[in-house]
């Protein structure tokens, strides 16, 4: 597969050389414009902490948010710095822009074990474009190129696949290194049984990796707003709920897809409904043999359905799991996906590999308590979805493969 046999950052001489690193540091920022989860800084460390043990001169990329190609100063890295510094103990300088005479002056100048922060890359539209020329500049900044931004590895944009091109050898990280593993180890030879949890709220972003999992997992657990389009194309009522009209064919063919490969696809069989998607709204459980009053939400998996998940999720061996099973975020409808991550946790201690996909999903652990009570926990939702779902990320084909000269 086109992800085996990377060279990663322990192949290459560091040694008093220009690293050019891209890593994810596109974190969440409270209003005031400090970091309200540092999650992703943190989990670019060990990677910055070797490159730095090793002789190297770490010169670090990310983007943050949108700026849509102009300098937009709230999401300006600044923030993103000061906290390297704070975690790493160590002199971080933010440079003034990501390219230009005055930003290779300073990479060129850095001194063994400080560390130069570029500027937001997405200030310039040629970023996203993936322009040549701008992934010239960037790789001039480096001798090496280390990929540790799994995130964003899905987007063929200039500073993930475009640099590779120009600089080599162009390997991966730590972080992006493991998540090559664990969720390599999904599509190559994972213990069985094969538990797949895909909930959230729709089909469409989903439809590849629901796909391409109906004929490799033994048993694929639905829930969340994916379960009321499967419920609709199979004839039941779902009332006020979301449903992808357009996506009910695609449930029919997973169905089928399903069926063929003699997976067993669990569909909730009862459900909380609710008058209104919001905290302390009326809500009742009723089956699916019932139908769903007219005025009514589907917010979450009733209890025999939770039972039913817990049973398949106690027998697995290996278990991914990509988006909440209800409208986890408000705590009257929050119970499915709760019991689904201390299900996940229990079997996990019991032995079976656990990798969870990131956003919503790792907010739910993190919720329900059991953060470190998984295998994994990805940095990329979408990377991670489009990665399971056979797609070839842009930004990992570009890398360098051992023995390739």
């Amino acid at each position: 597969m086109y992800f085996e046999n990377i060279m990663t950052v322990r192949d290459v001489d560091l040694s008093d050389r220009r690293v050019l690193m891209r890593v994810d540091f596109n974190v969440p920022l409270n209003k005031d414009g400090s970091i309200s989860d540092d999650f992703r800084i943190r989990s670019a460390l060990p990677t910055i902490e070797y490159v730095l043990e090793h002789g190297g001169r770490p010169v670090v990329m990310s983007h943050l948010g949108r700026p849509n190609g102009k300098r937009v100063e709230s999401l300006s890295l600044k923030p993103v710095a000061r906290a390297l510094g704070d975690l790493m103990q160590k002199k971080v300088t933010l440079a003034p822009d990501c390219v230009g005479e005055e930003v290779e002056r300073m990479a060129n100048s850095l001194p063994q074990g400080e560390i130069l922060l570029l500027e937001n890359t997405r200030y310039h539209s040629e970023e996203t474009s993936n322009d040549p020329d701008f992934a010239k500049k960037l790789a001039s900044l480096g001798q090496v190129f280390v990929n540790d931004a799994f995130g964003t590895c899905h987007r063929a944009h200039a500073s993930t696949e475009g640099v590779a091109h120009y600089l080599k050898p162009a390997v991966a990280g730590f972080l992006l290194e493991k998540e090559i593993r664990f969720l390599g180890k999904l599509l190559g030879d994972p213990e069985r049984p094969f538990v797949a949890i895909l909930g959230g709220a729709k089909i469409s972003g989903k439809i590849e990796v629901l796909k391409n999992l109906a004929s490799r997992v033994d048993a694929m657990l639905i829930g969340g707003g994916i379960a009321n389009t499967f419920l609709k194309a199979e004839g039941y009522d779902t009332g006020k709920s979301l449903v992808e009209e357009e996506a009910l064919e695609v449930a029919r063919e997973i169905h089928e897809v399903a069926k063929a490969n003699k997976v067993k696809l669990v569909i909730p069989e009862d459900f909380i409904v609710a008058d209104a998607v919001e905290a302390g709204a009326a809500k009742m459980e009723i089956s699916k043999s019932q139908t769903v009053p007219s005025d009514k939400f589907i917010v979450d998996i009733g209890a025999a359905t939770i039972n039913g998940f817990k049973h398949e999720i106690a027998m697995a061996r290996t278990i991914f799991w990509n988006g909440p099973v209800g409208v986890f975020e408000i705590e009257d409808f929050s119970r499915g996906t709760l019991e689904t991550a201390r299900a996940v946790s229990e079997a996990t201690r019991s032995g079976a590999i656990s990798v969870v996909g990131g956003g919503d999903t790792a907010s739910a652990i993190a919720r329900a308590g059991i953060k470190d009570g998984v295998t994994h926990v990805s940095t990329g939702g979408g990377a991670s979805l489009e990665f399971v779902g056979g797609k070839v990320l842009p930004g990992i084909a570009v890398l360098t493969k051992r023995g390739s000269g």
